[in-house]
């Protein structure tokens, strides 16, 4: 049978760096076919060159048998192809068929486009009110939004980066029944994912990738997480290891803190109340947008407390600056690695010297000393594995994996006595993943109190020692990880029995 879609030998070169190097490989009709690699693999570029978005520079693409080489990505979305990216591209002002509206060619009048929406979400069970404003939705809707407007086309193919990243198990569940019914029709789905399990459960084959090239196949269903991870670094794959648990005194003590959102479309923070001690993994779970940048920024300092205390080491630091904060020894890592945790225009040494100016002492008198700064730099991109030609590279060079090796690198070699980070290993592989979590591990086993803010259960799971949900701007009580099941966290996440009592 003819392949719905044939990539042969294509090639797409950038200065310096191979993305694409000879990639060959097949999707079926009624696929779901995996793409599997690591940060920097050539993933990204691939899906863009299937999407119109860069243009190989030799190799070529057949879709359903005819030649197939989209300028734009209005091409691709004409010969049947669809997208659903890793990061929404909606406006939060407009409501769903507004925004659905917009990303269609030729739109249908309103009421027309509302009624198909409408049947099209309620066919694939992901059920979706064309009226309401998409800044009111949940991370999971706003998903919906975006495989809604790609459905609506009619796809012959769609193409799913990270697509559980801000769901609930629950969720996922949802997406997935979605997907097979999908398929059945004859829908071919390729898929992005770093959740390996995921990949097991729901696709059929997987082509792995390596600096660029096409290293092996593989059905996932016959195969591992660690097997497939192994593939894809090249070798073999250690699970971070845990020590026993013995916390200390408490660093950190927020009590009663409450904390009105800036964003109009944020969640304010309700009566948050926990204490985070010397040694410990506290982990935090629950879907996107139920107040964890919110909280991030009262505890960087981005934010002043409005109401209630943040104490660390016994000093009231509420209505301190990130600066103060950092100096003390209480550092932040956030989600946003561009424009937030790292200025993309400035060189990896320039972005070192941010926010590691006062503890690793790289001025003085108001004066830069760069050669310290350039060997701290260096010493990051070392321990962490930072793939980058220099330290002079500007950070948004690097790939999305590899900044956030840089980022957190740059906090940990700080030597934190509270590391607060939110989405560690966000769009990282599975051997990057790996490292970043016995770093944090190792940090925890030398006295420092972490605080993890993730998304992703399974990571929580691995390296906490206690654990709470934020949803709707409120703190469940703090637990002992051990014996929670991913059902019980489904639940808190969804908002059930969330408790706003200490613990």
């Amino acid at each position: 049978m003819t392949p719905l879609l044939r990539i042969s030998g294509l090639t797409k070169a950038y200065p310096g760096v191979v993305a694409n190097d000879n990639v060959s490989f097949d999707i079926g009709i009624g696929e779901v076919h995996a793409l599997l690699g690591e940060n920097g693999a050539g993933k990204s570029t691939l899906v863009k060159a299937i999407y119109g978005l860069v243009h190989p520079d030799s190799g070529t693409m057949e879709l359903g048998g005819n030649a197939y080489d989209p300028g734009e990505p209005r091409n691709a979305r004409a010969s049947g192809v669809a997208m659903v990216f890793q990061h929404f591209s909606l406006f939060e002002a407009l409501t769903v068929g507004e925004n659905i509206a917009l990303g269609m060619e030729n739109a249908p009048e309103t009421t027309a486009l509302s009624e198909k929406i409408r049947t099209v979400s309620a066919n694939y069970g992901l059920t979706l009110d064309p009226d309401r404003l998409v800044g009111d939705l949940s991370a999971g809707e706003r998903q919906r939004v975006e495989i809604v407007r790609c459905l609506l086309q009619e796809p012959k193919l769609l193409v799913m980066d990270e697509p559980t990243s801000v769901l609930t198990p629950q969720e996922v569940d949802i997406l997935f029944e979605t997907l097979r019914k999908l398929k059945a029709e004859g829908t071919s789905i390729l898929y992005i994912s770093h959740k390996l399990e995921e990949i097991r459960t729901i696709c059929d084959h997987a082509t792995i990738l390596r600096l660029g090239k096409v290293v092996g196949t593989c059905i996932p269903s016959e195969e591992t997480p660690k097997s497939m991870a192994e593939m894809m670094v090249g070798t073999t794959l250690t699970a971070p290891k845990k020590g026993a648990f013995q916390p200390g005194p408490a660093l950190l003590e927020v009590h009663n803190l409450w904390l009105a959102s800036s964003d109009p479309f944020g969640t304010s923070l309700k009566e948050i109340t926990f204490n985070l001690h010397a040694g410990e993994v506290l982990g935090i779970g629950g879907v996107a947008g139920n107040g964890q940048d919110e909280l991030m920024l009262a505890l960087s300092g981005e934010e002043r407390t409005q109401n209630g205390t943040i104490q660390f080491k016994g000093e009231n630091i509420g209505h301190r600056g990130p600066n103060y904060r950092r100096t003390q020894g209480l550092l932040t890592a956030p989600e946003e690695r561009l424009g937030h945790a790292a200025a993309p225009d400035m060189s990896l040494t320039e972005n070192a010297l941010l926010t590691g100016f006062g503890r690793q002492k790289l001025t003085t008198n108001g004066f830069v000393k760069w050669n310290a700064t350039k060997n701290f730099a260096r010493a990051i991109v070392e321990k962490f594995d930072v793939r980058t030609p220099s330290v002079n590279n500007a950070a948004k060079s690097l790939s999305g994996g590899n900044l956030q090796k840089f980022v957190i690198g740059r906090e940990i070699m700080q030597n934190p006595e509270v590391f607060i980070v939110n989405q560690p290993t966000w769009g990282v592989d599975a051997a990057a993943a790996a490292d970043i979590r016995q770093a944090i591990l190792e940090l925890a086993h030398n006295g420092a109190a972490v605080l993890v803010i993730s998304q992703d259960l399974d990571e929580l799971m691995e390296i906490s020692d206690t654990f709470a949900v934020l949803s709707e701007g409120a703190m469940s009580k703090v637990r002992s990880a051990q014996g929670v099941t991913i059902e019980e966290i489904g639940l808190l996440m969804g908002g059930t029995e969330v408790s706003h009592a200490p613990a």
